[in-house]
């Protein structure tokens, strides 16, 4: 079936499951161009009136209904002996399936399954239509937890004329309600049942009753109450196991009166105060089945004695011994008359047999050959002592010396009978017409017109500046002479303007960008090329592209407009190798230490991990600060922070005349500043201060300058409520300023709780 098209618009894709009635398949929607379910009767079933009423029976009641829950039927028709149904294709599992991989289910999974097949029973029910055969192989789920209910096939309307089928048992036997298996009326609570067998199985795992055979099966579902779930899994709450018991009664008068009802019972079993309400008692069933077989005590010899007024009389008792023995042998004759009569009625009857079948003209059967090679097909009649008849026609469908028809098939003729076989002349050849610049879809339906199936049609795409799915060649070419059955047609199509992703050239080498570029085929004029200084990429690496950022789409022939080289750092950078101090947590105990590192060049870098530290010692860092980028060192001591250490343009430009920078003690999470006398001091953490306040530091440094230098100041955001700067004496102190206002106080010891800011202004007296 596969690759063939029914209705002239739906191409059968893959053949995803089947019953016992029809089979299923993925199929296209060629119109609306979506995916669709076609559910097509068995072949075996065809010409069987019965088996096609009930698939057309399916297509009407599922088609009356309209649900979220209930698989939609978009249309139904019937092609040759092909009876179809059109239904929405649902992505995702059966319930079935869902049961083998994680049986016993979460309780609230289970519940919510029920419910929404409640939900679609309910609709249905509410419809007049009553399922008859709801189990987990008609219960499908789709990706996104939808339940959908299917396979009405054996659905009926709720009318006198139609509910009760004498003698004629139909559904799933595990999932039958008592009534059901009776043959009797199914309602709404046969429905109600067979849902009460599907939760039974879904929280344990197992179904209700297992047996031998079908009937076995059935005669469990009448005589024999199921086993309470939560001795088969005692996860289960008695509130749903409630709803199990209920829903499974023998009695309907027991069960829900409606899918309404058992739908409002299953969305509050889960409430915290039913969980472990009361569990449900009923009546014993054998005090309800009027219908159940009872057991007759035997008649035991001597128990039954016949009475007889004569019984008394000696003179009868007492009669003649021979008279009872003959009467006792008046049977023997009788037996030996029948007994010859049935002898010579036997011999009648064979000899009546023999003459009949000595005079009987003898026949045969005819094979079909209908479709078969002539030389074949006259084998076949040979073979059947049959003779033939060849008439030659006209055929644009079956190919040359290939059988029409035959003017007898499947059934009897006398031997030596000649059967007439109509055989093609062969196909007549057609014009391969133009398909170049038309697009794939109407190309493809003007070859399937022509009879080529789609199988023989091959599709190749490559890249061209024409729209997607437009045919560039093809071969067979234009006007060639072809023929529709066994011609192979590939056709090249445009799979439209060829793209790809834009390389992140930034860090590489120019000339590793350009030799990127060209082989990539994009364009890069040398006036495109500038330099630039940079903080973040060494001299000669690309620090910026343009127009095309990384992972954009690119076509090759593009133009890069703009590629920018650094050119090394900035004059005015300030390169710094600093010691910082470290030690362990406890003296003699192996910690480990990570300096992280934030500066002109680098973003929350992780600089250096030294592990087994078990003495206090010091790590050279390299950094950059910039006048309005400072430097930033984190000291972690087992990922606990114990220094913040901050490194202004300041410090780099006193190292640079020749004073040492001075790290504050560790353990101190604090930020060393550089003062104007170029002594380097450790500041501690303070309170914090209300926003837009400065306070005063007074500095202890020695070499202080009367007057001080003013030094650059880290721009910060002003704090609500006023922008406070802080200011010092003359004899150079290291103020706080209020242009940030510090942090809070931080429930982790680790975290700094005030930090100064990193470029005071220092303004002499």
């Amino acid at each position: 079936m596969k690759g063939k098209q029914l209705g002239g618009r739906y191409e059968i894709l893959d053949r995803v499951g089947g019953g016992g009635m029809a089979i299923v398949y993925k199929a296209l929607d060629i119109l609306l161009h979506r995916h669709v379910a076609v559910k097509i009767l068995r072949l075996q079933y065809v010409h069987d009136e019965e088996f096609i009423e009930r698939f057309r029976r399916e297509a009407q009641a599922a088609a009356s209904l309209s649900h979220s829950n209930i698989v939609s039927i978009y249309d139904v028709g019937q092609e040759e002996e092909i009876h179809y149904i059109v239904m929405e294709y649902i992505e995702g599992t059966t319930l079935n399936d869902l049961i083998k991989d994680k049986a016993p289910l979460q309780v609230e999974e289970a519940i919510r399954i029920a419910s929404q097949i409640c939900e679609a029973l309910e609709h249905a029910h509410h419809n007049q239509i009553i399922h008859r055969d709801i189990k987990p192989h008609n219960i499908l789920i789709g990706k996104n937890g939808r339940v959908k209910v299917t396979d009405f096939g054996i659905a009926r309307a709720v009318t006198s004329s139609t509910i009760t089928q004498t003698g004629s048992v139909m559904g799933s036997v595990h999932y039958f309600s008592p009534e059901h298996a009776k043959g009797t009326f199914t309602g709404e609570q046969s429905d109600l049942y067979s849902l009460g067998i599907v939760m039974y199985q879904m929280l344990t795992g197992k179904l209700p009753f297992i047996g031998e055979s079908p009937i076995s099966v059935a005669l469990k579902h009448l005589q024999e109450n199921v086993e309470d779930p939560r001795l088969v899994n005692p996860l289960i709450p008695q509130s749903v196991e409630n709803v199990i018991l209920r829903a499974v009664r023998k009695d309907p008068s027991d069960r829900y009166s409606s899918a309404s009802q058992m739908l409002e019972d299953l969305e509050s079993c889960l409430l915290p105060h039913r969980r472990n309400e009361a569990k449900l008692i009923f009546k014993d069933i054998d005090e309800l089945d009027e219908e159940k077989t009872r057991v007759i005590p035997a008649i035991r010899p001597g128990q039954y004695v016949p009475m007889n007024e004569e019984d008394d009389d000696e003179g009868y008792s007492k009669a003649d011994s021979s008279y009872n023995e003959k009467k006792k042998r008046v049977w023997v004759k009788p037996v030996i008359w029948i007994v010859v009569l049935i002898g010579l009625l036997g011999g009648m009857w064979y000899m009546v047999g023999y003459v009949k079948a000595s005079m009987k003209v003898q026949e045969v059967m005819v094979p079909n050959v209908v479709g078969k090679p002539l030389a074949e097909a006259q084998q076949m009649l040979k073979d059947a002592q049959l003779d033939n008849d060849v008439i030659r026609e006209d055929s644009k469908d079956v190919p040359k010396d290939v059988v029409i028809s035959q003017s007898s098939s499947n059934m009897k003729k006398l031997i030596n009978s000649k059967i007439t076989l109509h055989v093609s002349k062969g196909i007549e050849l057609q014009k391969m017409p133009n398909l170049v610049s038309s697009n794939l879809a109407d190309a493809k339906t003007a070859l399937m017109a022509m009879g080529i199936n789609q199988e023989r049609i091959a599709v190749e795409q490559q890249f061209e500046e024409k729209d997607p799915g437009t045919v560039l060649q093809q071969t067979p070419v234009s006007n060639e002479q072809i023929d529709p059955l066994k011609v192979n047609v590939k056709l090249v199509i445009s799979k439209g303007k060829e793209t790809f992703k834009m390389k992140d050239l930034i860090g590489l080498t120019e000339e590793a960008a350009r030799a990127w570029i060209t082989a990539n085929k994009l364009k890069l004029a040398a006036s495109n090329v500038t330099t630039e200084a940079s903080y973040k990429q060494p001299k000669g690496r690309v620090v910026r592209q343009f127009p095309y950022e990384h992972d954009e789409e690119v076509s090759p022939g593009s133009e890069i407009t703009q590629l920018i080289i650094s050119s090394g750092f900035p004059e005015n950078a300030g390169p710094m190798t600093i010691k910082i101090p470290y030690k362990p947590a406890v003296e003699g105990k192996a910690s480990t230490i990570k300096i992280n590192l934030t500066d002109a060049q680098y973003d929350e870098f992780d600089y250096k991990s030294i592990p087994n530290v078990t003495k206090p010692s010091e790590v050279e860092v390299k950094l950059v600060v910039a006048p309005d980028k400072n430097a930033i060192i984190k000291v972690r001591q087992d990922n606990e922070l114990t220094d913040l250490i901050t490194v202004t343009y300041q410090d780099y430009l006193a190292q640079k005349s020749g004073k040492p920078f001075s790290p504050p003690a560790s353990g101190s999470a604090g930020s060393s500043t550089q003062n104007p006398t170029g002594t380097g001091n450790t500041t501690k953490p303070t309170t914090p201060q209300a926003p837009g306040t400065g306070t005063s530091t007074p500095d202890t440094g020695a070499g202080a300058k009367p007057g001080g230098n003013t030094t650059p100041a880290n721009p910060g955001t002003p704090a609500p409520g006023g922008t406070g700067a802080g200011t010092g004496a003359g004899t150079g102190t290291t103020p706080t300023t209020g242009g940030t206002p510090p942090a809070a106080p931080a429930a982790n010891p680790a975290a700094p709780t005030n930090v100064k800011p990193s470029n005071p202004t220092n303004t002499g007296g």
